[in-house]
């Protein structure tokens, strides 16, 4: 049988197609990829505060390490933030004893508003310190 009937004729071409499923696919997974990076690099931690200004005020310096730390904002009406979430002075020991014994190596950040009673921010100083948290920093913005 030379060039019988049942299959593709060899003489006629297919045209290219263009799937669009498959691009579309791609394109969300880049987006969402783009996202999630993003998001992780910028400084998710704790609530914004006027920061007072300091002239010898330094980079804090590894990301990552920062990322580990715990911040403690103090807000121009006193109000104590661990991270992001409201508490009282009354629940930062248990917060940071918590923190002490599930990190090998606690770092406690302080961010204070620069129109913040002092008094808040030594409390919230010395609470960490009782606990034996060592290495403390405090946020400020450079002049």
């Amino acid at each position: 049988m030379a060039g019988g009937g049942g299959g593709r004729s060899r003489g006629k071409k297919r045209k290219a197609r263009l799937e669009i499923i498959p691009l579309i696919d791609i394109i969300f997974f880049l987006l969402a990829t783009f996202i999630m990076v993003s998001l992780s690099m910028s400084k998710n931690q704790g609530v914004h505060v006027a920061l007072p200004g300091a002239s010898s005020a330094q980079n804090l310096g590894d990301q990552q390490q920062l990322d580990k730390a715990v911040t403690l904002s103090v807000n121009d009406k006193g109000e104590l933030f661990y991270n992001k979430d409201k508490i009282s002075v009354a629940q930062l020991p248990m917060k940071l004893q918590t923190y002490k014994t599930m990190t090998k190596d606690p770092k406690v950040i302080i961010n204070s508003d620069g129109a913040a009673d002092f008094k808040h921010v030594v409390g919230v100083l010395d609470e960490v310190r009782k606990i034996g948290i060592a290495k403390v920093g405090i946020n400020t913005d450079k002049k």
